[in-house]
């Protein structure tokens, strides 16, 4: 798996602190993170380097608003499929990874198959969507629609200090 952290790493206070200061900010220098966490500017870079090449840190990006680029409805899908084998399994994540509407793709368990974050301009673009991705594929059972109608929270990073607090 590519994205997988290597091995178990050990995470110190300072880690934590420096992971809530990136998932804040990953712009920050690394003298603002010095200031931040109480350690040298070169110590920072150090310790932020490592947490990259260890994958604790996945990607560093820009998260953009949906509706800056048109995209005015968020719909979230719940997807059953008809046969639970891995390769039709592995072709739907495949055709949902392919998929630009789709934001977001969970494999999970329960009374359905698939949770997915759906981002279109409007009804009629997701019509299309499901026309192309849900309609003629005959390992698809059943979905589920729900329109957001209000984002209430999004905070796409974790919480470093409260994961980590049993450790």
């Amino acid at each position: 798996m590519a994205n997988a952290v290597k091995s178990r790493v050990s995470l110190d206070s300072f880690d934590i602190k420096l992971l809530s200061a990136l998932q804040e900010n990953n712009q920050r220098t690394s003298e603002e993170l010095a200031a931040l966490v109480n350690l040298s500017p070169a110590a920072c870079l150090r310790r932020v380097k490592r947490l990259r090449d260890t994958r604790v840190i996945s990607a560093d990006v820009s998260i953009v608003a949906p509706e800056a680029l048109g995209q005015r409805m968020t719909v979230i899908v719940v997807v059953a499929l008809e046969r639970d084998q891995q390769d039709l399994t592995e072709a739907f994540m495949a055709s949902m990874r392919a998929a630009p509407q789709v934001t977001q793709c969970y494999y999970v368990t329960g009374h359905a198959d698939f949770v997915l974050v759906v981002s279109v301009r409007d009804m009629e673009e997701y019509e299309a969507f499901t026309q192309a991705f849900f309609a003629g594929n005959r390992n698809v059972k059943r979905f589920d629609t729900m329109v957001v109608m209000k984002r209430a929270k999004f905070e796409p990073g974790i919480k470093a200090s409260i994961a980590l607090a049993g450790i």
